[in-house]
């Protein structure tokens, strides 16, 4: 009953009639199955007989074929978001790292090579089947792809997208806490979020800087590559877990590197990563804030967090005052058009999502919560780092995900 006056209050008679169509909206939806949309026991949504006009009295003409299209992006999206909980249970689990290049399985052989149960499996191999991610091959027997398994299991490939699901689950656990933000205002620290967030966001990020932050982004920044060789100092600002901080490490071992973050755990985090990786005798971690850390540096660094940051502008302007004669900010950020429509396309669309959920809060919490957003674009960030005291600023080098820019005091 609820349903139906749910129903009475947006849709007219006349539209009503017009909707038989929905009975295949699952159809539409890439399914190609036949299934009867019911608002109530014994209703189907083509039975029109108790519908009445609006509570407003005003008809409604819509565009079907428009709307149809629409239902079916939802439907689509209501696996996705389902369908990324499967990946990370998958990644948790060891199930794709036991697919990968073994051939066709069977729920119960998966379940025995992982020490899980094989009803689950089952259900997840069907679920995973339907998303497109692994192939059903017919008499119970599922396989996973080669050109999937990099992206889902290999963390030393640029395709490797694993930690984006890790990153954007923890994400959607404070959706409640930041419905209520919406309301207050107030911000919402990156550090109170759920683990998945912390972790996600190492394995997310660290792929692209493997594979190109040593190759292609130091050697595109002007005469940075030759001090690093020699020795320099270098400051990682909002260095996380300390993904960034070990590979610059790792990469030019006479250079003394120092990551910096706000957050103890992840300070504490980063330094058993030091340690178990061997580079704790050649790199150091520090709790400070990007605009309380102290030293001289000839290369301080931005890796994908200065749109976190509280006081963007600030962070810039005691960058460069930390900087040595002759010394380089380079900032690395998410990729973005300057234009929103630039940006309505799917990375977009998982940036600014990544915003709402994580970026924007943690901006928010800060003094000044400037809240620049994950979808800044180059336009923006350029007038915050000159009006730091910046001379110039370019880009050196872009990816799908990031671009990379130079600024010279």
């Amino acid at each position: 009953m609820l349903a139906r006056l749910a129903v009475r209050s947006v849709l007219t008679k006349k539209f009503i009639r017009r909707i038989p169509p929905l009975l295949v909206w699952v159809k539409a939806a890439l399914t190609q199955v036949t299934l009867p949309l019911v608002f109530s026991a014994g209703a189907p949504l083509n039975d029109t007989s108790e519908f009445t006009q609006s509570e407003t009295g005003k008809g409604i003409e819509m565009d079907e074929t428009q709307m149809m299209e629409f239902v079916g992006q939802a439907v689509a999206d209501v696996g996705a978001l389902l369908g990324g909980a499967m990946v990370v249970i998958g990644d948790k689990l060891g199930l794709y790292r036991a697919m990968a290049g073994t051939g066709s399985v069977t729920p119960a052989e998966l379940a025995a090579r992982t020490g899980t149960a094989e009803r689950y499996v089952r259900e997840w191999l069907s679920a995973q089947a339907a998303r497109g991610y692994l192939c059903y091959d017919g008499g119970g027997r599922f396989s996973l792809h080669d050109e999937h398994a990099v992206p889902l299991t290999d963390e030393t490939s640029p395709a490797c997208v694993i930690g984006a699901f890790e990153i954007a689950l923890g994400s959607v656990y404070a959706t409640d806490t930041i419905a209520e933000r919406f309301r207050s205002g107030e911000g919402f620290a990156w550090g109170a979020h759920d683990e998945h967030v912390l972790r996600g966001c190492v394995r997310f990020f660290r792929p692209g800087y493997l594979n190109n932050l040593a190759s292609a982004w130091i050697p595109a920044l002007d005469g940075v590559e030759a001090k690093l060789a020699a020795g320099a100092r270098v400051a990682d600002v909002g260095c996380g877990h300390g993904a960034s901080t070990l590979l610059l490490a790792g990469a030019y071992p006479a250079s003394a590197i120092t990551g910096f973050d706000a957050h103890d755990g992840s300070i504490e985090a980063a330094r058993k990563r030091a340690a178990d990786a061997g580079l704790a005798g050649r790199v150091r971690f520090e709790a400070a804030s990007a605009t309380t850390f102290t030293g001289s540096y000839d290369l301080v660094c931005f890796f994908d967090c200065l749109h976190d940051m509280g006081d963007p502008a600030g962070a810039c302007a005691h960058a460069r005052a930390q900087l040595a004669p002759g010394g380089t900010l380079m900032l690395i950020e998410p990729f973005a058009a300057d234009d929103i429509t630039g940006n309505l396309n799917p990375v977009g669309a998982a940036y600014y999502g990544f915003s709402t959920l994580l970026c924007t809060p943690s901006s928010l919490s800060q003094d000044t919560g400037a809240a620049l957003g994950a979808q800044a674009g180059e336009a923006r960030l350029r007038e915050i780092v000159t009006r730091a005291g910046f001379a110039t600023l370019r880009r050196v080098a872009e990816t799908p995900f990031n671009i990379v820019l130079e600024a010279r005091a």
